[in-house]
This record gives C-alpha cells, sequence and structure tokens, in this order.
C-alpha cells in the first residue's frame, strides 16, 4: 500500500500517546455531547455576570430551531426566569421612514447618561432569499451600538406573529436577568407585527410623521387602539409647525375612536431625533404610564394575561411547524393541490383529508399515555 494511500489512522502520529497502527479512536454520540458553552447553568452564571459574549450565545440558543437545543434553552430560561421582569418594556412602532431607530438611537443614549441600561430588540424583515435580517438597525444605530450600556440584537422576524421573531419574549427575558433595565423592542412597522409586540410590553409608542394629511388614513385604528404614547417625530427646522398640527388631527382621531369622556387617552406629543427636542417629555409619558399600570395593579395582571396568550401562540407554531413537515401532509399535499385548482375537489374537502393524514401521524409521533 502507497503512503497515500495508508489510512490517516495507521500513519505516523507525532501526538503523544499514538503509535503507529491505533485503530481511530470510538466515535462519540454527538446528542450525550455538552460543549461547555451550551450547559445551561454555566451559561446563566455567565449571563447573570453580563458577559456580553454569553448574552449573545444565550439569544442565539433560544432563537435555534434545532430540536436539540430546545431543551437546553428551556432549562436556562428557567434558570435565569427568577432575576427577570424587572426592565421597562416599552415596544416602539411607526410607518417606515418614521425614524424608528434614529429616534431610538438619541432616546437610548438620553437614557445612557441617566443611568440606565439598554437592550434593543430590532426586528427586521426576513430576507425570502437567505432568510437573515435586512435592515441591518447596528448600522443605524451607531453611537448607540458603541456603548458598554447598550446590547442591540437585530433579529430575522421569520414567518411567524405577523413578523416577530417568535423568540422575542425569550430573548427579553436573558436580556433583563444580564441586568438591562430598559428594553425596547423595534417592530418593522408592516402586518400584524405591532399586535404583537404590543402583547409583550409594558408600553406601546407609536412614532408617526409629520405632513401626515393622508397619513392619518395610513395608520390603522387598531395600532391607534393600541397606542400608550404617540409622538409626532422629525419635529425640527421647517417641520416643527406641521408636527404640531398633525398632533392636533392626531388627537382628535384619538377622541373619535373613544367618545367615553372619562376613558385614559394617550398623550400625544412632538419630538426630534436630531435636536432631542421633545425625547424627554416621551420618556416621562413612558414612565408615567408604566407608574400608573403599576399603581392599580394592571401591570402584573398585563403579564399575566400577556403569558397566557403567548402559550397559544406557540403553541400554534409548534403545530403549523408540525403540519408543514409531517410525512403524511407531505405525501398528499401536491395531488390535493392540483386537484383544488382543477376544480376537482373543494378546499373544504382538501382541508378534511389534509387534517385526517396530520391526525393519524400525530398519534404515532405522540402515542396517548395510559391514565393512572
Amino acid at each position: 500500500m502507497s503512503e497515500d494511500q495508508t489510512p490517516l489512522y495507521l500513519r505516523s502520529d507525532p501526538r503523544p500517546g499514538r503509535q503507529y497502527g491505533d485503530a481511530p479512536p470510538p466515535k462519540r454520540d454527538p446528542a450525550k455531547i455538552r460543549r461547555p458553552h451550551l450547559d445551561p447553568e454555566v451559561l446563566a452564571r455567565q449571563v447573570l455576570a453580563g458577559e456580553r459574549t454569553a448574552i449573545a450565545r444565550a439569544i442565539t440558543l433560544v432563537e435555534s430551531s434545532k430540536p436539540a437545543h430546545h431543551a437546553i434553552a428551556a432549562d436556562l430560561l428557567r434558570i435565569l426566569r427568577p432575576y427577570s421582569g424587572k426592565a421597562v418594556r416599552v415596544g416602539i412602532t411607526g410607518v417606515p421612514g418614521a425614524g424608528k431607530s434614529t429616534f431610538i438611537d438619541a432616546l437610548g443614549q438620553r437614557l445612557i447618561d441617566a443611568g440606565h441600561r439598554i437592550a434593543v430588540l430590532a426586528v427586521d424583515p426576513t430576507s425570502a432569499k437567505t432568510g437573515g435580517s435586512i435592515l441591518g438597525d447596528r448600522t443605524r444605530m451607531g453611537e448607540l451600538a458603541q456603548s458598554e450600556q447598550t446590547f442591540i440584537r437585530p433579529s430575522p422576524a421569520g414567518a411567524h406573529l405577523g413578523g416577530v421573531a417568535r423568540t422575542t419574549r425569550e430573548s427579553m427575558l436573558v436580556l433583563e436577568a444580564a441586568g438591562f433595565d430598559v428594553v425596547l423592542v423595534e417592530t418593522v412597522g408592516v402586518g400584524q407585527s405591532e399586535v404583537a409586540v404590543a402583547g409583550m410590553v409594558d408600553t406601546f409608542l407609536l412614532i408617526a410623521l409629520a405632513r401626515a394629511g393622508d397619513q392619518l388614513q395610513g395608520i390603522k385604528r387598531g395600532i391607534l387602539e393600541m397606542a400608550d404614547v404617540i409622538t409626532v417625530n422629525k419635529a425640527d427646522g421647517d417641520n416643527e409647525g406641521e408636527a404640531r398640527v398633525t398632533a392636533r388631527e392626531l388627537s382628535i382621531a384619538m377622541k373619535l375612536i373613544n367618545s367615553d369622556p372619562n376613558a385614559p387617552r394617550p398623550p400625544v406629543l412632538t419630538s426630534s431625533a436630531l435636536t432631542g427636542k421633545g425625547l424627554d417629555e416621551v420618556w416621562k409619558a413612558i414612565v408615567d404610564h408604566r407608574a400608573k399600570l403599576e399603581e392599580d395593579g394592571r401591570l402584573e395582571s398585563r403579564r399575566a394575561r400577556q403569558q397566557r396568550e403567548w402559550l397559544w401562540a406557540l403553541v400554534r407554531g409548534e403545530l403549523e411547524d408540525a403540519l408543514r413537515t409531517s410525512p403524511a401532509v407531505s405525501a398528499i399535499r401536491s395531488r390535493l393541490e392540483a386537484e383544488v385548482e382543477a376544480g376537482e375537489l373543494s378546499a373544504l374537502e382538501a382541508s378534511d383529508q389534509i387534517l385526517q393524514a396530520f391526525a393519524a401521524d400525530a398519534s404515532s409521533l405522540w402515542p396517548k399515555h395510559p391514565q393512572h
């Protein structure tokens, strides 16, 4: 046998303890190997100590779609949960171009100067081609990203919950446990992402633009109903007067949405991320709203309701994934789609067949346990 054809494990090996002719070492089962950085207890200690690499690794772990990581992530969150929940959670939305990222950059710097530690979860649209984030919020929060008191995490939205990453809530828990006392969640400002974000924060901030005019028609009533604080951004220079006009129009719109004179209405403010004018007032409105929730005892009940809704949102997401990957469904999917398109089968009949196939498949995966 020539030298080139000699198996590697039969060639001379300079490493200590290895002799010519040794058999190759036995392979270890990857499922039984737990790397130190995936040990939930070790990783939790590092997160609680505020180690940035550990925080990033923990968020990557809870974002992972690999089944092998789910149990580890669950253990990690169980350990970290008692140390979370104390942060001010703020959702920020607005139409594209409203200046959300620039606003967060300017507001975040002021909060850092006031002694806060800021975490930003920027939910980006997902590229249909690569599956990754396509906006890159860190590049648009340049000043804030350089601070050691800030942690910015761009997260691809994925295909679930209207554009909000499924694991945004879990990421919030990790960041709160790491000592960040203000968590800002920026939405993409499209679809149902606002609904999902409003269901995971204490205060929901809507950023509008000056020169609204027809823009009021572009803001969905549902978003206005969810808003706890509204600010008209870019209120500087020649736009300052128009911003005030827009703020008045939005105030009138809020009165029309809820005609009850005793119902609390969100404050409508003006601000400029460029000059910083009005940012302190916006933050005060956010803090006042959260304080009111605590005073009335609604903060705890609000978060409890959010957790309950999140439970069923996760169940729906997991069922959708299971349905999509079911071998039994995959086996009949193309045929049923073709028959529906040809008019040979109604969508209702096809859906019944898909659900029956999925139920049979699921029963084999999750057998019923005998009751004791």
